[in-house]
């Protein structure tokens, strides 16, 4: 099942229905679909948003996602709901928004739920070639994917695993919300190579651990680096000596976050992919960074 095809799947019958009237060229290029109480549902195309054509969404349509996305188990899905997204079938991504039931730890969980955010994932192959040689030429060396949200980080990521690991490179992905390799009963759905080791749904930091001490990579690859834990362990895994592959939201232009700030400090990455969508169209740009 590709991308889009599973994200309706999650829809109930009358915006399922609208989403797959749009033509295969749109369903191509549709990035998200998105779901607002009492809006109109939208897709997302080339970074714009589009109407569905259908009334307003209501709060069991809202809830119909939520339930079929967990298979019908919302308890289940708690530790996904406290970080404010469920991993459903096919790779899909769904960012939630409601209201916050907050507790000691922060957010607990969400209850009056109000969007719905269903990311698309695709798998594009030959989308590194330009920046392969470049990225290959002196042998891997850890690098870190740098994009806003939405960009297409985690496709190139997807990509580079799959070309890595069918370069003869032991890489082992530490798949937190299950968007890189789509395991399903123990086997991806994506392709991401044959000597590809996949660790889903767990923290980073706790994925990474295990990962460097059970399956003996050479290359180790995340997404999403976003809070210190994240960067610790991926810190901790460079000084392991392993490569690091990892993404990390950011902009050529602007503040860095400080994520990306204590990764680019900490001299343990050697290059860097810029990544950005213009009109739908992803362009790639690889920067030597300096030793530490």
């Amino acid at each position: 099942m590709d991308g889009f095809m599973a994200a309706a799947a999650l829809l109930p019958p009358m915006l399922r229905r609208s989403a797959m009237a749009l033509d295969p060229a749109e369903r191509a290029v549709c990035e998200e679909i998105r779901l607002r109480r009492g809006q109109v549902g939208t897709v997302l195309m080339a970074g714009r948003e589009y109407g569905l054509g259908t009334g307003p969404v209501t709060e069991r349509e809202l809830l119909a996602v939520v339930d079929t996305a967990t298979g019908a188990s919302m308890h289940a899905a708690g530790e996904q709901l406290r970080r404010g997204f469920l991993a459903a079938p096919g790779g899909v991504r769904v960012g939630v928004c409601g209201t916050a039931v907050s507790g000691p730890m922060g957010m607990e969980s969400l209850r009056q739920i109000s969007s719905l955010a269903l990311r698309i994932p695709r798998a594009v192959p030959g989308c590194a070639d330009g920046i392969w040689p470049a990225l290959t030429a002196d042998g891997f060396t850890s690098t870190l994917i740098v994009s806003p949200p939405g960009a297409g980080k985690t496709t190139l990521l997807r990509e580079l695993i799959r070309r890595l690991s069918g370069a003869g490179w032991r890489v082992a992905v530490a798949d937190e919300r299950g968007e890189i390799a789509d395991a399903w009963q123990g086997e991806p759905a994506f392709d991401v190579g044959p000597h590809t080791d996949v660790l889903t749904g767990l923290g980073k930091a706790q994925a990474l651990g295990i990962l460097l001490r059970g399956m003996g990579p050479q290359i180790v690859a995340v997404d999403e680096a976003a809070d210190p834990s994240d960067t610790d362990a991926i810190l901790a895994a460079a000084g392991c000596g392993v490569a690091v592959l990892a993404t990390v939201h950011g902009a050529p232009e602007g503040p860095e976050s400080p994520a990306l700030r204590a990764l680019l400090t900490s001299g343990a990455f050697r290059r860097r992919v810029w990544v950005e969508s213009v009109d739908g169209v992803r362009r790639y740009e690889v920067e030597a960074l300096p030793c530490a």
